[in-house]
Protein backbone atom coordinates (compact mmCIF):
# COMPACT_ATOMS: atom_id res chain seq x y z
CA UNK A 1 0.00 0.00 0.00
CA UNK A 2 2.66 2.26 1.05
CA UNK A 3 3.92 1.87 -2.49
CA UNK A 4 0.93 2.86 -4.22
CA UNK A 5 0.37 5.46 -2.47
CA UNK A 6 4.12 6.54 -3.42
CA UNK A 7 3.65 5.74 -7.48
CA UNK A 8 0.36 7.58 -7.31
CA UNK A 9 2.18 10.51 -5.45
CA UNK A 10 4.82 10.64 -8.36
CA UNK A 11 1.85 10.83 -10.52
CA UNK A 12 0.92 13.68 -9.13
CA UNK A 13 4.08 15.31 -9.08
CA UNK A 14 4.69 14.80 -12.49
CA UNK A 15 1.28 16.02 -13.89
CA UNK A 16 1.89 18.96 -11.88
CA UNK A 17 5.00 19.48 -13.58
CA UNK A 18 3.44 19.72 -16.55
CA UNK A 19 0.61 21.51 -16.32
CA UNK A 20 3.09 24.03 -14.75
CA UNK A 21 5.51 23.71 -18.28
CA UNK A 22 2.20 24.21 -20.12
CA UNK A 23 1.45 27.20 -18.03
CA UNK A 24 4.97 28.21 -18.65
CA UNK A 25 4.81 27.86 -21.92
CA UNK A 26 0.96 29.26 -22.52
CA UNK A 27 2.70 32.72 -20.83
CA UNK A 28 5.51 32.78 -22.99
CA UNK A 29 3.38 32.05 -25.83
CA UNK A 30 1.40 34.95 -25.11
CA UNK A 31 4.35 37.58 -24.12
CA UNK A 32 5.30 36.85 -27.53
CA UNK A 33 2.40 37.28 -29.42
CA UNK A 34 1.48 40.20 -27.10
CA UNK A 35 5.41 41.80 -28.47
CA UNK A 36 4.69 41.11 -32.01
CA UNK A 37 1.23 42.43 -31.97
CA UNK A 38 2.96 45.62 -30.39
CA UNK A 39 5.60 45.56 -32.74
CA UNK A 40 3.21 45.28 -35.77
CA UNK A 41 0.90 48.21 -34.12
CA UNK A 42 3.94 50.66 -33.87
CA UNK A 43 5.52 50.00 -37.97
CA UNK A 44 1.77 50.89 -38.71
CA UNK A 45 1.44 53.97 -36.86
CA UNK A 46 4.67 55.51 -37.89
CA UNK A 47 4.38 54.25 -41.52
CA UNK A 48 1.06 55.86 -42.04
CA UNK A 49 2.61 58.94 -39.91
CA UNK A 50 5.33 59.18 -42.52
CA UNK A 51 3.27 58.94 -45.57
CA UNK A 52 0.37 61.38 -44.28
CA UNK A 53 2.89 64.17 -43.53
CA UNK A 54 4.84 63.32 -47.23
CA UNK A 55 1.39 64.04 -48.88
CA UNK A 56 0.97 67.42 -47.01
CA UNK A 57 4.55 68.41 -47.63
CA UNK A 58 3.42 67.04 -51.57
CA UNK A 59 0.20 69.34 -51.65
CA UNK A 60 2.37 72.53 -50.14
CA UNK A 61 4.80 71.74 -52.81
CA UNK A 62 1.52 71.67 -55.38
CA UNK A 63 -0.02 75.11 -53.79
CA UNK A 64 3.18 76.83 -53.86
CA UNK A 65 4.28 75.65 -57.24
CA UNK A 66 1.11 76.85 -58.49
CA UNK A 67 0.44 80.35 -56.78
CA UNK A 68 3.93 81.07 -55.18
CA UNK A 69 4.12 81.34 -51.44
CA UNK A 70 2.16 84.83 -50.81
CA UNK A 71 -0.64 83.47 -52.50
CA UNK A 72 -1.15 80.10 -50.45
CA UNK A 73 -5.03 80.06 -49.24
CA UNK A 74 -6.31 79.55 -45.55
CA UNK A 75 -6.23 76.12 -46.09
CA UNK A 76 -2.77 75.56 -47.17
CA UNK A 77 -2.08 76.80 -43.59
CA UNK A 78 -4.85 75.21 -41.36
CA UNK A 79 -3.87 71.89 -43.05
CA UNK A 80 -0.30 72.20 -41.12
CA UNK A 81 -2.07 73.30 -37.85
CA UNK A 82 -3.84 69.95 -38.53
CA UNK A 83 -0.61 67.62 -39.17
CA UNK A 84 0.98 69.72 -35.57
CA UNK A 85 -2.13 67.74 -34.08
CA UNK A 86 -1.62 64.77 -36.14
CA UNK A 87 2.12 64.67 -34.85
CA UNK A 88 0.71 64.65 -31.43
CA UNK A 89 -1.45 62.25 -31.85
CA UNK A 90 0.92 60.18 -33.22
CA UNK A 91 3.38 60.53 -30.32
CA UNK A 92 0.73 59.54 -27.98
CA UNK A 93 -0.43 56.45 -29.39
CA UNK A 94 3.19 55.43 -29.61
CA UNK A 95 3.54 56.49 -25.77
CA UNK A 96 0.71 54.68 -24.40
CA UNK A 97 2.02 51.21 -25.65
CA UNK A 98 6.03 52.37 -24.71
CA UNK A 99 5.27 53.92 -21.24
CA UNK A 100 2.17 52.62 -20.46
CA UNK A 101 1.94 48.99 -21.83
CA UNK A 102 -1.04 49.52 -23.29
CA UNK A 103 -2.83 49.89 -19.75
CA UNK A 104 -5.38 52.56 -18.55
CA UNK A 105 -7.65 52.28 -15.60
CA UNK A 106 -10.19 50.26 -17.29
CA UNK A 107 -11.01 46.68 -17.72
CA UNK A 108 -10.01 45.86 -13.88
CA UNK A 109 -11.79 43.80 -11.11
CA UNK A 110 -12.25 45.40 -7.60
CA UNK A 111 -10.04 42.30 -6.46
CA UNK A 112 -7.37 43.71 -8.59
CA UNK A 113 -7.25 47.45 -8.04
CA UNK A 114 -7.40 46.51 -4.40
CA UNK A 115 -4.32 44.77 -4.61
CA UNK A 116 -2.33 47.36 -6.87
CA UNK A 117 -0.43 49.51 -4.42
CA UNK A 118 0.82 53.19 -5.94
CA UNK A 119 4.19 52.17 -5.82
CA UNK A 120 3.45 48.51 -7.89
CA UNK A 121 4.91 49.54 -11.51
CA UNK A 122 1.55 48.42 -12.99
CA UNK A 123 -0.63 51.14 -10.77
CA UNK A 124 2.23 53.60 -12.62
CA UNK A 125 1.75 52.50 -16.19
CA UNK A 126 -2.16 52.87 -16.10
CA UNK A 127 -1.73 56.10 -14.37
CA UNK A 128 0.15 57.44 -17.08
CA UNK A 129 -1.94 55.32 -19.65
CA UNK A 130 -4.81 56.96 -18.55
CA UNK A 131 -3.47 60.63 -18.73
CA UNK A 132 -2.19 60.08 -22.30
CA UNK A 133 -5.76 58.45 -23.09
CA UNK A 134 -7.29 61.87 -21.90
CA UNK A 135 -4.75 63.90 -24.38
CA UNK A 136 -5.11 61.26 -27.08
CA UNK A 137 -8.98 62.26 -27.40
CA UNK A 138 -8.23 65.78 -27.24
CA UNK A 139 -5.57 66.11 -29.82
CA UNK A 140 -7.96 63.48 -32.07
CA UNK A 141 -10.87 66.49 -31.79
CA UNK A 142 -8.37 68.91 -32.69
CA UNK A 143 -6.97 67.45 -35.37
CA UNK A 144 -9.96 66.43 -37.11
CA UNK A 145 -11.99 69.16 -36.72
CA UNK A 146 -8.56 71.42 -38.20
CA UNK A 147 -8.81 68.85 -41.44
CA UNK A 148 -12.33 69.79 -41.71
CA UNK A 149 -11.63 73.43 -41.41
CA UNK A 150 -9.04 73.45 -44.42
CA UNK A 151 -11.59 71.23 -46.34
CA UNK A 152 -14.33 74.37 -45.91
CA UNK A 153 -11.35 77.11 -46.25
CA UNK A 154 -10.82 75.32 -49.43
CA UNK A 155 -14.73 75.67 -50.68
CA UNK A 156 -14.66 79.13 -49.74
CA UNK A 157 -12.20 79.35 -52.37
CA UNK A 158 -13.91 77.03 -54.52
CA UNK A 159 -17.29 78.67 -54.74
CA UNK A 160 -15.60 82.46 -54.53
CA UNK A 161 -17.92 84.52 -56.63
CA UNK A 162 -20.62 82.37 -56.70
CA UNK A 163 -23.82 83.06 -56.05
CA UNK A 164 -25.19 83.11 -51.76
CA UNK A 165 -27.43 79.90 -52.45
CA UNK A 166 -23.53 78.05 -52.97
CA UNK A 167 -21.98 79.81 -50.12
CA UNK A 168 -23.96 79.80 -47.49
CA UNK A 169 -23.81 76.22 -47.33
CA UNK A 170 -19.82 76.54 -46.34
CA UNK A 171 -20.45 78.78 -43.99
CA UNK A 172 -23.08 77.08 -42.21
CA UNK A 173 -20.25 73.54 -42.80
CA UNK A 174 -17.87 76.08 -40.31
CA UNK A 175 -20.47 76.53 -37.61
CA UNK A 176 -20.91 72.70 -37.84
CA UNK A 177 -17.68 72.03 -37.41
CA UNK A 178 -16.42 74.67 -34.50
CA UNK A 179 -19.53 73.60 -32.72
CA UNK A 180 -18.40 69.89 -32.87
CA UNK A 181 -15.42 70.63 -31.92
CA UNK A 182 -15.89 72.66 -28.61
CA UNK A 183 -18.76 70.57 -27.83
CA UNK A 184 -16.28 67.44 -27.83
CA UNK A 185 -13.51 69.18 -25.75
CA UNK A 186 -15.80 70.47 -23.57
CA UNK A 187 -17.60 67.04 -23.39
CA UNK A 188 -13.73 65.12 -22.83
CA UNK A 189 -12.96 68.14 -19.79
CA UNK A 190 -16.30 68.24 -17.94
CA UNK A 191 -17.87 64.55 -18.39
CA UNK A 192 -15.69 63.00 -15.55
CA UNK A 193 -15.39 65.52 -12.07
CA UNK A 194 -13.52 65.59 -10.50
CA UNK A 195 -11.17 65.68 -13.34
CA UNK A 196 -8.23 63.70 -11.70
CA UNK A 197 -10.78 60.62 -11.66
CA UNK A 198 -9.80 59.92 -15.20
CA UNK A 199 -6.60 58.50 -13.75
CA UNK A 200 -7.87 56.98 -10.42
CA UNK A 201 -7.65 53.35 -10.04
CA UNK A 202 -8.71 52.40 -6.87
CA UNK A 203 -11.76 52.46 -5.62
CA UNK A 204 -12.99 52.00 -8.86
CA UNK A 205 -14.09 54.89 -11.11
CA UNK A 206 -17.11 55.09 -12.86
CA UNK A 207 -17.43 54.16 -17.04
CA UNK A 208 -17.23 58.32 -17.55
CA UNK A 209 -13.84 58.16 -15.42
CA UNK A 210 -12.27 55.51 -17.92
CA UNK A 211 -11.17 57.47 -20.68
CA UNK A 212 -9.98 55.06 -22.67
CA UNK A 213 -13.60 53.85 -23.19
CA UNK A 214 -16.01 56.44 -21.44
CA UNK A 215 -19.32 56.40 -23.45
CA UNK A 216 -19.87 60.27 -23.69
CA UNK A 217 -16.72 60.63 -25.03
CA UNK A 218 -16.99 58.04 -27.57
CA UNK A 219 -20.97 59.14 -28.36
CA UNK A 220 -20.35 62.61 -28.74
CA UNK A 221 -17.17 62.46 -31.07
CA UNK A 222 -19.10 59.72 -32.94
CA UNK A 223 -22.12 61.77 -33.23
CA UNK A 224 -19.59 65.07 -34.19
CA UNK A 225 -18.08 62.91 -37.28
CA UNK A 226 -21.59 62.16 -38.44
CA UNK A 227 -23.46 65.38 -38.10
CA UNK A 228 -20.23 66.90 -40.05
CA UNK A 229 -19.00 64.61 -42.55
CA UNK A 230 -21.66 63.50 -44.88
CA UNK A 231 -22.28 67.67 -44.92
CA UNK A 232 -18.80 68.40 -45.82
CA UNK A 233 -19.29 65.19 -48.31
CA UNK A 234 -22.13 66.61 -50.19
CA UNK A 235 -21.92 70.68 -50.13
CA UNK A 236 -19.92 70.74 -53.13
CA UNK A 237 -21.68 67.83 -55.23
CA UNK A 238 -25.09 70.08 -56.30
CA UNK A 239 -23.10 72.41 -58.02
CA UNK A 240 -21.06 69.92 -59.53
CA UNK A 241 -24.14 67.84 -60.80
CA UNK A 242 -25.98 71.11 -62.21
CA UNK A 243 -22.76 71.74 -64.32
CA UNK A 244 -22.44 70.43 -67.99
CA UNK A 245 -19.85 68.52 -67.39
CA UNK A 246 -19.87 64.98 -68.76
CA UNK A 247 -21.51 62.60 -66.77
CA UNK A 248 -18.66 60.66 -66.46
CA UNK A 249 -15.93 63.45 -65.47
CA UNK A 250 -18.92 63.98 -62.69
CA UNK A 251 -18.58 61.03 -61.13
CA UNK A 252 -14.90 61.29 -61.21
CA UNK A 253 -14.94 64.76 -59.41
CA UNK A 254 -17.73 63.24 -56.89
CA UNK A 255 -15.07 60.44 -56.40
CA UNK A 256 -12.51 63.08 -55.41
CA UNK A 257 -14.44 65.00 -53.36
CA UNK A 258 -16.04 62.51 -51.45
CA UNK A 259 -13.42 60.48 -50.63
CA UNK A 260 -13.77 61.61 -46.97
CA UNK A 261 -16.90 58.93 -46.46
CA UNK A 262 -13.75 56.55 -45.94
CA UNK A 263 -12.86 58.18 -42.62
CA UNK A 264 -16.61 58.05 -41.14
CA UNK A 265 -16.04 54.04 -42.36
CA UNK A 266 -13.07 54.41 -40.08
CA UNK A 267 -15.00 56.37 -36.91
CA UNK A 268 -17.86 53.89 -37.40
CA UNK A 269 -15.79 51.13 -36.83
CA UNK A 270 -13.29 52.18 -34.14
CA UNK A 271 -16.85 53.60 -32.31
CA UNK A 272 -18.58 50.26 -32.55
CA UNK A 273 -16.02 48.03 -31.13
CA UNK A 274 -15.63 50.21 -28.21
CA UNK A 275 -19.39 50.18 -27.70
CA UNK A 276 -19.84 46.57 -27.93
CA UNK A 277 -17.24 45.54 -26.64
CA UNK A 278 -14.98 48.03 -24.52
CA UNK A 279 -12.80 45.08 -23.00
CA UNK A 280 -11.63 43.24 -25.63
CA UNK A 281 -12.29 45.84 -28.23
CA UNK A 282 -10.28 48.31 -27.48
CA UNK A 283 -6.83 47.51 -28.87
CA UNK A 284 -8.79 47.13 -31.95
CA UNK A 285 -10.70 50.30 -31.81
CA UNK A 286 -7.33 51.95 -30.86
CA UNK A 287 -5.86 50.64 -34.59
CA UNK A 288 -8.93 51.56 -36.54
CA UNK A 289 -8.48 55.21 -35.14
CA UNK A 290 -4.88 55.51 -35.97
CA UNK A 291 -5.91 54.19 -39.80
CA UNK A 292 -9.25 56.82 -39.43
CA UNK A 293 -6.53 60.10 -38.88
CA UNK A 294 -4.56 59.05 -41.50
CA UNK A 295 -6.90 59.06 -43.84
CA UNK A 296 -8.21 62.26 -42.80
CA UNK A 297 -4.89 63.48 -43.42
CA UNK A 298 -4.92 61.81 -47.09
CA UNK A 299 -8.22 62.56 -48.21
CA UNK A 300 -8.38 66.18 -47.21
CA UNK A 301 -5.08 66.92 -48.98
CA UNK A 302 -6.52 64.25 -52.28
CA UNK A 303 -7.86 67.55 -54.20
CA UNK A 304 -5.06 69.59 -54.27
CA UNK A 305 -2.28 67.01 -55.21
CA UNK A 306 -4.34 65.57 -58.26
CA UNK A 307 -3.32 67.71 -60.58
CA UNK A 308 0.24 66.77 -59.60
CA UNK A 309 -0.27 63.49 -60.09
CA UNK A 310 -2.09 63.16 -63.32
CA UNK A 311 0.75 65.58 -64.84
CA UNK A 312 3.70 63.26 -63.37
CA UNK A 313 1.70 60.07 -65.00
CA UNK A 314 1.78 61.90 -67.99
CA UNK A 315 5.26 62.16 -67.82
CA UNK A 316 5.43 58.34 -67.19
CA UNK A 317 2.61 57.14 -69.29
CA UNK A 318 2.68 59.70 -72.44
CA UNK A 319 -0.16 61.06 -74.15
CA UNK A 320 -3.12 59.00 -72.42
CA UNK A 321 -2.83 60.86 -69.21
CA UNK A 322 -2.06 64.38 -71.38
CA UNK A 323 -4.32 67.54 -71.05
CA UNK A 324 -4.11 70.43 -73.81
CA UNK A 325 -3.53 73.78 -71.80
CA UNK A 326 -5.30 77.07 -73.06
CA UNK A 327 -5.39 80.40 -71.93
CA UNK A 328 -9.17 81.82 -71.52
CA UNK A 329 -10.03 85.68 -71.47
CA UNK A 330 -12.99 86.46 -68.84
CA UNK A 331 -14.08 90.04 -68.19
CA UNK A 332 -13.15 90.08 -64.72
CA UNK A 333 -12.11 92.77 -62.30
CA UNK A 334 -10.78 89.95 -60.28
CA UNK A 335 -10.64 86.59 -60.12
CA UNK A 336 -10.31 83.63 -57.50
CA UNK A 337 -8.76 80.44 -58.40
CA UNK A 338 -9.03 76.86 -56.91
CA UNK A 339 -5.30 77.77 -55.69
CA UNK A 340 -6.04 80.81 -54.62
CA UNK A 341 -3.70 83.06 -56.98
CA UNK A 342 -4.16 86.84 -58.67
CA UNK A 343 -1.85 87.25 -61.77
CA UNK A 344 -1.99 89.84 -63.72
CA UNK A 345 -2.35 89.31 -68.12
CA UNK A 346 -3.32 91.11 -70.66
CA UNK A 347 -6.10 93.48 -70.79
CA UNK A 348 -8.68 95.31 -73.39
CA UNK A 349 -11.59 97.59 -73.27
CA UNK A 350 -15.44 96.39 -72.04
CA UNK A 351 -17.92 97.48 -74.14
CA UNK A 352 -21.41 96.87 -74.08
CA UNK A 353 -23.86 97.59 -71.20
CA UNK A 354 -22.78 95.53 -67.29
CA UNK A 355 -24.31 92.14 -67.11
CA UNK A 356 -26.83 91.36 -65.43
CA UNK A 357 -25.68 88.61 -63.38
CA UNK A 358 -22.56 90.55 -62.26
CA UNK A 359 -20.85 87.20 -60.59
CA UNK A 360 -19.86 84.09 -62.57
CA UNK A 361 -18.03 81.03 -61.69
CA UNK A 362 -15.32 79.13 -64.12
CA UNK A 363 -14.83 75.90 -63.31
CA UNK A 364 -13.00 72.97 -64.74
CA UNK A 365 -11.87 69.46 -63.91
CA UNK A 366 -10.09 67.04 -65.88
CA UNK A 367 -9.85 68.51 -69.09
CA UNK A 368 -14.18 70.15 -69.48
CA UNK A 369 -14.67 73.71 -68.52
CA UNK A 370 -17.99 75.15 -67.65
CA UNK A 371 -19.07 78.72 -67.02
CA UNK A 372 -21.81 79.06 -63.64
CA UNK A 373 -23.89 82.14 -63.37
CA UNK A 374 -26.23 81.95 -60.73
CA UNK A 375 -28.17 78.33 -61.48
CA UNK A 376 -25.11 76.64 -62.85
CA UNK A 377 -26.07 77.77 -66.55
CA UNK A 378 -23.25 77.28 -69.34
CA UNK A 379 -22.51 80.64 -70.89
CA UNK A 380 -20.41 81.84 -73.82
CA UNK A 381 -16.30 81.77 -73.20
CA UNK A 382 -13.78 83.49 -75.36
CA UNK A 383 -10.35 82.43 -75.65
CA UNK A 384 -7.49 83.98 -77.24
CA UNK A 385 -6.11 82.18 -80.29
CA UNK A 386 -2.90 83.48 -79.91
CA UNK A 387 -0.47 86.57 -79.30
CA UNK A 388 -2.54 88.77 -81.64
CA UNK A 389 -5.69 89.15 -79.48
CA UNK A 390 -8.27 87.76 -82.00
CA UNK A 391 -11.05 85.66 -80.14
CA UNK A 392 -13.24 83.09 -81.05
CA UNK A 393 -16.11 81.89 -79.46
CA UNK A 394 -15.93 79.06 -78.00
CA UNK A 395 -19.61 76.91 -77.98
CA UNK A 396 -20.58 74.19 -75.43
CA UNK A 397 -17.21 72.78 -73.33
CA UNK A 398 -14.01 73.92 -73.57
CA UNK A 399 -11.03 71.89 -73.30
CA UNK A 400 -8.73 72.51 -70.16
CA UNK A 401 -7.23 71.30 -67.64
CA UNK A 402 -7.50 74.08 -65.16
CA UNK A 403 -10.15 74.09 -62.38
CA UNK A 404 -10.57 78.01 -62.03
CA UNK A 405 -13.25 80.53 -60.61
CA UNK A 406 -13.94 83.80 -61.91
CA UNK A 407 -15.60 87.06 -59.93
CA UNK A 408 -16.73 89.32 -62.03
CA UNK A 409 -17.28 92.79 -60.02
CA UNK A 410 -20.57 94.97 -60.46
CA UNK A 411 -19.33 98.39 -62.56
CA UNK A 412 -21.53 100.77 -63.59
CA UNK A 413 -22.38 100.98 -67.83
CA UNK A 414 -19.88 103.82 -68.48
CA UNK A 415 -16.63 102.41 -66.33
CA UNK A 416 -14.08 100.88 -68.16
CA UNK A 417 -12.19 97.83 -66.28
CA UNK A 418 -9.37 95.46 -67.61
CA UNK A 419 -9.47 92.30 -67.34
CA UNK A 420 -6.98 89.67 -65.71
CA UNK A 421 -6.39 85.65 -67.17
CA UNK A 422 -5.03 83.46 -64.02
CA UNK A 423 -4.59 79.76 -64.50
CA UNK A 424 -3.58 77.52 -62.03
CA UNK A 425 -4.00 73.93 -62.25
CA UNK A 426 -5.38 71.69 -59.83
Amino acid sequence: MPVCHWEAYSITLIQRERMSGMITLAARDAASDAAHAAYKATVELWTLYSFGVAVTLLRTYARVRAVGWRNLGADDYLIWVAIIFYTAQTSLAYSVGKFAHGLANNSMTDAQRAALSPSNPEYVARVIGSKIQVAGWTTYMLLIGFLKLSVLAFYVRLTDGLSRKYRIPVFVGFALVIGSMVASVLTIFTACRPFNHYWQINPAPENVCQPAISMPIIWVTFAANLATDPFLIFVPIPMLWKSSLKTLKKVAVTIVLSAGVFVLVCATIKSVFLIVSPVSGAQIAEEWGTRETFVAVITTNLPMIFKLFKTWLGVLFGSAFQTSQKTYKTPSGGFRSIGGGDYPSRSRDRRGPPSSNPVTANMTFNESEERIVDNVQLEGLKAYAGPGGETTSSPGIVVSSQIEVTHEARRSANSVQPEQNVHEPW
